[in-house]
């Protein structure tokens, strides 16, 4: 008898770390991963902090062949207003079967504190599949992999901003100073991933304008077709 394996949520922020964490939970034979589940800056129409336009995060979950769940936040958002829109996502993936949320942290203990206390009680497991392996390693890896992701914002106070908008590559990570995490998993920077692996096809995109706002340096990342010329 083949044993029934638990239905999954992938907690997608639209970057590396979501990515390599999704991999290893469709690699393992105990999880189906059914869905996708995103917060939004409803205001501006684009993921909360990595600032990935919506249509791009949507052709993400077509490449993935993954339901996409979108939860639009007000902006600004009080932690009362968060806590309610996420609350009735989990009851819709309790609808859906769903009984694991996968998550991409690497060490920040806090917030995965925050995680399980946010889902105790709602027969959600949180799972952590990248939880304490060397972030070093971790980079490696996910270039080695095929991940092929953009820096869309750097916090200007940890990184330097000319760090806005470039690929996330061994060159990349050669040239990162030492007091940044390779993973930037202290907000030094986020990354939106145009290719890797469970993608079907890559999306292709090209760096736009970059602009500075509230306090961070944010590369746009454009969609283009294949008679807008290079893409990244």
């Amino acid at each position: 008898m083949t044993p029934v394996k638990a239905r999954a949520w992938m907690s997608w922020s639209s970057g590396k770390d979501s990515t390599l964490a999704l991999a290893a939970a469709r690699a393992d034979p105990e999880l189906e991963v059914v869905g996708l589940l995103t917060t939004l800056n409803g205001d501006a129409d684009r993921v909360a902090m990595h600032a990935v336009r919506r249509d791009l995060l949507r052709a993400q979950a077509t490449a993935l062949g993954l339901p996409l769940h979108e939860v639009d936040l007000p902006w600004p958002c009080s932690n009362q207003e968060y806590e309610a829109l996420m609350t009735a996502a989990i009851a819709i993936a309790r609808s859906d079967g769903v009984s694991r949320m996968v998550f991409g942290d690497l060490f920040l203990a806090d917030v995965r504190a925050y995680r399980e206390q946010a889902l105790a009680g709602t027969h959600v497991e949180p799972l952590f599949p990248l939880w304490g392996r060397p972030t070093r390693e971790l980079a490696e890896e996910m270039v080695e992999l095929g991940i092929r992701a953009t820096l869309t914002c750097v916090d200007p106070r940890k990184l330097d901003p000319s760090f806005a908008g470039r690929p996330f590559d061994h060159t990349l990570l050669a040239d990162l100073p030492d007091h940044v995490d390779p993973c930037g998993e202290n907000g030094e920077f986020h990354t939106f991933v145009h290719d890797g692996p469970g993608f079907a096809a890559p999306i292709p995109v090209r760096t736009g304008d970059v602009v500075e706002r509230d306090g961070f340096v944010f590369a746009d990342v454009v969609p283009v077709s294949s008679v807008d010329g290079p893409v990244n």
